[in-house]
């Protein structure tokens, strides 16, 4: 308890004391004595109250900045701390949530917008363990990344963004500002344009579903083999997925809009074989669309054949100089990733312009996690569904061209 409370504690029971002697009518010389010390006590209590407020006040303006950090941290610790097999036991056996587990599943629901258990989505990341099988979290990485760390789409440079409620849209410049020469001594420079703006909004208009059986005997182990065994089958699903989505997302039956279907840049190479000449057409054309000085700023997604088409053609037999090696030189071995999602003979080229990421991943919430007690009673195992709500957009289309139609 602060001292000033504890003060205003005891002048309360002094109060009380003195009115209790002074309505005697002849009270006794011990009554008389008391009712001298416990005033005298009063005031001088009086002065030790202020000077604990005085000394309390600055004590509070002095943790304020921690205090205000702290939140923030703690929540971040108990996120590293969660454990997704807790979930499962409430589902399967009806035990409590506790510790970290139960702090961040009433943290999410008082957010609102879950029917079953909600989940982190940072709990599905893949975690180191120490001696004893014990869970020792590390956090590197961003969220898209933390959730599947060999992602194409990750590797296009597409960004995820994490959203309480409501949409969120990314304003783009459109038209502004000309530059012109004045043509005479005393002319006009160039007529000035409206500054323009188009928006493209992220809303919450899609749902992934995972499904995800956990057998009776995997309930009954215990320690990190069920909980690794959690965290990699429900983020292998919602990876894959949402990889595939991203690249060749229909735009139907549910489906985002993938980089593939929502590109207007699309260049039928008309059964061409792939080579690096082809490419830096595009790259040259993707270059200026972007205003990029360098190939080394343009990221490249193909399939598998194509790589092997490029690495099988020789282009300099002497040197042993193919196709491929070309391609790397200039657009480097790093901004490359083989993608088996993408449909045969197809590539698509991206790069990040102005800060602006060629395609942005909305993420609400996290997983919302919801028990099937039939599908699985008669084994006496549990299935689980995990619902993800997302939604995709492409800012500025000048940022994403598809090569396809390769022979």
């Amino acid at each position: 308890m602060l001292q000033s409370a504890k003060l205003q504690k005891r002048q309360s029971e002094i109060r009380q004391r003195l009115a209790e002697l002074a309505g005697k009518d002849n009270p006794t010389d011990d009554e008389t004595r008391s009712m001298t010390d416990l005033d005298k006590e009063y005031g001088q209590n009086e002065q030790r109250y202020r000077a604990a407020l005085i000394a309390e006040d600055e004590e509070k303006r002095e943790a304020k900045g921690e205090l205000e950090t702290r939140s923030g941290k703690e929540y971040s610790e108990l996120l590293h701390a969660f454990e997704v097999r807790q979930v499962a036991a409430y589902f399967s056996e009806g035990r409590e949530l506790t510790g970290q587990t139960a702090e961040v599943v009433q943290e999410m629901r008082a957010a609102g917008g879950y029917s079953g258990v909600p989940v982190p989505l940072e709990a599905l990341e893949q975690r180191n363990t120490v001696s004893g099988d014990n869970p020792a979290p590390k956090q590197t990485l961003g969220i898209f990344d933390r959730l599947f760390p060999q992602s194409v789409a990750a590797r296009l440079g597409v960004q995820s963004v994490s959203i309480a409620q409501g949409s969120q849209e990314y304003p783009v410049a459109t038209s502004g500002a000309t530059a012109g020469w004045a043509a005479t001594e005393g002319g006009d420079i160039a007529a000035a344009t409206a500054f323009q703006t188009a928006e493209a909004v992220l809303s919450p208009d899609h749902l992934l579903g995972a499904q995800m059986a956990i057998s009776r005997k995997a309930m009954k182990q215990t320690g990190a083999g069920l909980e690794s065994a959690i965290r990699r089958d429900m983020s292998a699903a919602i990876g894959a997925e949402l990889d595939r989505a991203i690249l060749i997302g229909a735009g139907a039956s549910g489906e985002p809009t993938g980089l593939v279907t929502g590109a207007t840049n699309d260049n039928d190479m008309a059964a061409a074989s792939p080579a690096w000449e082809l490419f830096k057409v595009e790259i040259v054309a993707f270059m200026q669309a972007n205003a990029i000085t360098d190939p080394a700023m343009v990221r490249l997604a193909l399939t598998p054949q194509i790589w092997s088409d490029l690495d099988g053609s020789i282009w300099s037999a002497g040197a042993g100089v193919t196709e491929w090696d070309r391609l790397v030189k200039h657009v480097g071995a790093g901004n490359i990733a083989l993608a088996t999602q993408l449909t045969a003979g197809t590539a698509i080229l991206t790069t990040t312009a102005g800060g602006l990421a060629p395609a942005y991943l909305g993420l609400w919430g996290g997983v919302d996690v919801i028990r099937d007690p039939y599908s699985d009673a008669a084994s006496g195992g549990l299935r689980l569904t995990g619902l993800l709500t997302t939604d995709l957009v492409m800012p500025r289309q000048a940022q994403v061209r598809v090569l396809s139609n390769f022979g």
